[in-house]
């Protein structure tokens, strides 16, 4: 019927939406006016607006015949992280660093499940977002399975994490609270790791930040610190003692020589 038509996107009701602006949800409808409402496949454009890695996690479209309409009902992606696939300390283009690695966007924001969003689709919705304050460093695509587990584990840790430096894949480096912490190559020990982590949060009390270059954790039953010394020939690592919240004991932290 001529009077069940759509002619314009004011038709649409957007609910559910708080990052992306009505007129962005809309857009990715890819919606052409006017338009027979009762042609139009409410379950096509819900998997319109969640496929392809999209700024939706999931969504619901339903007719509305009197007045003729259709209501979209939307949960966003909630960033929880800005990643970045390859840091350019040096100053080269992001362009560059775009052909290195295609199948990555060179920022990206991601989500608590693993789903990596270019930055710059949320910027073309006309988003308003405010940048999560943890950053990862050298994320690639075959990561990102790995990391529901690892943001289970960051958010249920007391000690605040900002940077997670995976550029090299032999060792992860941490921006904490406490300093910076090296853990080696990401393994099962990871939720072990920040869980000796937690425990050494008395640590600036008993140490100046500006002794100790970094935390090594990449045995967590014997942890250490890497210290700064002014003779680079005499730059000890001392063993560190922490308390345990396990009924089996660690082993008795060894000294790591250089």
């Amino acid at each position: 019927q001529p009077i069940w038509v759509i002619s314009s996107p004011d038709q649409i009701a957007v609910e559910g939406n708080e990052i992306i602006p009505d007129r962005g949800v809309r857009s990715l409808l890819s919606l052409s006016y006017p338009q027979s409402l009762l042609r139009i496949e409410p379950q096509a454009l819900a998997s319109r607006l969640t496929s392809n890695g999209s700024v939706i996690a999931s969504a619901t479209v339903t007719r509305q015949l009197v007045p003729p309409g259709l209501m979209v009902q939307v949960q966003e992606r909630q960033p929880v992280a800005l990643a970045i696939a390859i840091p350019a300390p040096d100053g080269e283009a992001i362009a560059k660093a775009a052909k290195e690695t295609p199948k990555m966007p060179p920022v990206g924001l991601l989500d608590a499940n693993g789903v990596l969003v270019p930055l710059e689709k949320y910027k073309a919705l006309g988003a308003s977002i405010a940048l999560p304050s943890l950053k990862i460093l050298g994320v690639r695509q075959r990561d990102l399975g790995k990391w529901p587990g690892i943001y289970q584990v960051l958010r249920e840790s007391p000690v605040k994490i900002s940077e997670i430096d995976w550029r090299n894949r032999t060792n992860i480096i941490l921006k904490t609270e406490l300093g910076i912490v090296h853990l080696g190559p990401y393994s099962s020990e990871f939720a072990e790791q920040i869980d000796v982590l937690d425990r050494l949060r008395a640590l600036p009390t008993k140490l100046k930040s500006t002794q100790i270059a970094y935390i090594d954790l990449k045995n967590p039953e014997s942890p250490a610190l890497q210290m700064i010394q002014s003779d680079p020939t005499t730059n000890p690592k001392l063993p560190l003692k922490t308390p345990s919240v396990r009924s089996k004991q660690p082993q008795p932290p060894k000294a790591i020589s250089r």
